[in-house]
């Protein structure tokens, strides 16, 4: 068995970065930036008011109550015909440029009109650069705004969007085909199982996660376990997609095709890792198409993707970060697991007094799928260490955030 982070290494070394374009930003959502952005201009571009009042001289409100003469009404995006003389103000909305002359910003709420229309009477001091957001104050002229490997979400549109950036330089997304082998597999929606039949839950599962991945997704089906069949549709696949991925077919059964017609047609870079679930999966090439074999097992099949496939999709994307985030956190239950692999545990998390707690979150067969749901992270037990005490530290790798709160427990009641 190949050690898992060999296996890691050997899969990333042989992706390649796809093209970069420039695509529009409503598009970009979920690629990753091939270039720096630079900001083409500051971010306020001039010093605006950041709350509805008066644009004023500080010194001139140092003491209160103060009447002043109001000048004029500035609305965001007008400017000032006039400059703030001493003694006066300008009347000015949340976003509108500062007028000359001006220095602080009197919220309306300390503010109470005059006995004669054109004037204002301020009830509380200012100090100089009250409520005035200055050019450039979130963003400097020539600054990078985003650096190229971060895949874009959607506060990071909105970002590049405040410097007028339509459109990025983006690498492309990928076209993953996918499908499912096995003579026991029927569709979700095929009611009333005949005998030795089982729906496929694994093709819709990865199928979701590559969308999740904002991979363009060719769906081929459910292939039945007959080598001539599986040679079609593989080389349909090779032919129409950047990656290949199927599920079963790789174990040791006289019916595990895929590894056998993946030597005869392309090439086996390695089978078996050092893991558990997913100790049977096989990386290979369909020409020049990298070829993931997954587990046929549910539980497996997600451990695989998230250990080879979507690391090395985000690498040909042209991402920086390839692997999900980990923490640590107190297991409140034992672990028992095998000390010669890498084995991951699915776990519900919670927070005590104490920090991060892990419990299992429920039976780990790799065939247990209502565990992987309701799990929020695997517990990453390395080679060597075997069984683990309640009590221990484990690192938690998080493949899905925990859950949101419920209204009562956000709100109360």
């Amino acid at each position: 068995m190949k050690p898992l982070v060999d296996a890691q290494r050997t899969v990333l070394a042989a992706m390649e970065v796809f093209p970069s374009s420039a695509v529009p930003l409503a598009d970009c959502l979920g690629l990753v930036l091939a270039e720096d952005v630079l900001a083409p201009h500051p971010v306020p571009p001039f010093a605006n008011s950041a709350m509805d009042g008066y644009a004023v001289r500080a010194e001139d409100v140092s003491s209160t109550p103060a009447t002043l003469r109001v000048l004029e009404d500035v609305p965001a995006g007008s400017v000032a015909n006039s400059e703030v003389e001493p003694g006066t103000a300008i009347k000015i909305m949340t976003g509108a440029p500062i007028p000359g002359g001006a220095d602080a910003i009197v919220i309306v709420e300390d503010t109470q009109a005059a006995d004669q229309s054109d004037q204002v009477v301020v009830l509380a001091p200012a100090r100089v650069g009250d409520h005035v957001r200055g050019a450039g104050g979130d963003i400097e002229l020539g600054s990078t705004v985003l650096q190229a490997g971060i895949r874009l979400n959607p506060m990071h549109l909105g970002l590049l969007a405040s410097v007028g950036m339509a459109g990025p330089t983006v690498t492309r997304r990928p076209t993953v085909a996918v499908f499912s082998t096995g003579d026991e597999l029927v569709p979700a929606d095929t009611a009333g199982l005949r005998p030795g039949a089982i729906h496929d839950s694994n093709r819709p599962m990865l199928v979701a996660a590559l969308g999740e991945l904002g991979a363009n997704v060719l769906d081929l089906g459910i292939v039945p376990d007959d080598a001539r069949l599986l040679r079609s549709v593989l080389g349909e696949a090779a032919t129409n997609a950047d990656a290949v991925v199927t599920s079963g077919g790789v174990s040791m059964g006289e019916y595990d095709l895929v590894k056998q017609v993946l030597s005869e047609m392309g090439r086996v870079e390695f089978w078996q890792v050092a893991m558990q679930p997913a100790k049977p999966f096989a990386f290979g090439f369909l020409g020049d198409t990298p070829l993931f074999g997954l587990p046929g097992n549910p539980v497996s099949g997600m451990v695989a993707f998230e250990q080879f496939v979507r690391p090395a999709l985000l690498r040909r994307m042209g991402a920086s970060r390839l692997f999900r985030r980990r923490s640590s956190a107190v297991l409140a239950t034992p672990v028992s697991t095998h000390p010669d692999k890498t084995v991951f545990v699915r776990v519900r998390t919670a927070m005590d007094s104490k920090g991060m707690t892990a419990t299992s979150s429920g039976g780990q067969g790799s065939n247990i799928l209502s565990a992987l749901a309701a799990a929020d992270a695997f517990a990453v037990v390395p080679v060597g260490v075997g069984d683990l005490e309640a009590g221990a530290t484990v690192e938690l790798e998080w493949f899905r955030s925990p859950e949101m709160r419920t209204y009562e427990e956000a709100l109360g009641g």
